[in-house]
């Protein structure tokens, strides 16, 4: 009896060493699912990077328009204020001219 039960104990003990043995299936199921990580990682870095791309475009873009804009509404502003005081300067001249008659 004590040898069989020995004997069992050892069988047993065989059994749990096999079964934490990692299979060559174990390694590949393993391997594809870090690459599988690291493909979803690279394409998550890639979208990041495409996407603060566009958005240093659109920013670039928003800032020229405004920038056009402004520099269109000095120009704007100044042929007015060119436009008064050529009005104010042709009626100061007609008033000095009036007088000096």
């Amino acid at each position: 009896m004590n040898l069989s039960k020995t004997m069992m104990v050892g069988a047993a003990v065989v059994a749990l060493a096999a079964c934490n043995k990692k299979t060559a299936e174990n390694n590949a199921a393993a391997q594809v699912e870090a690459n599988a990580e690291n493909s979803a990682e690279n394409v998550t870095a890639a979208a990041n990077n495409q996407a603060s791309n566009i958005m240093n475009t659109a920013e670039n873009k928003a800032s020229a328009v405004k920038n056009a804009g402004e520099n269109e509404a000095s120009a704007i502003k100044n042929a007015g204020e060119n436009k008064a005081a050529a009005i104010s300067n042709s009626s100061s001249s007609k008033t000095t001219e009036n007088k000096s008659k």
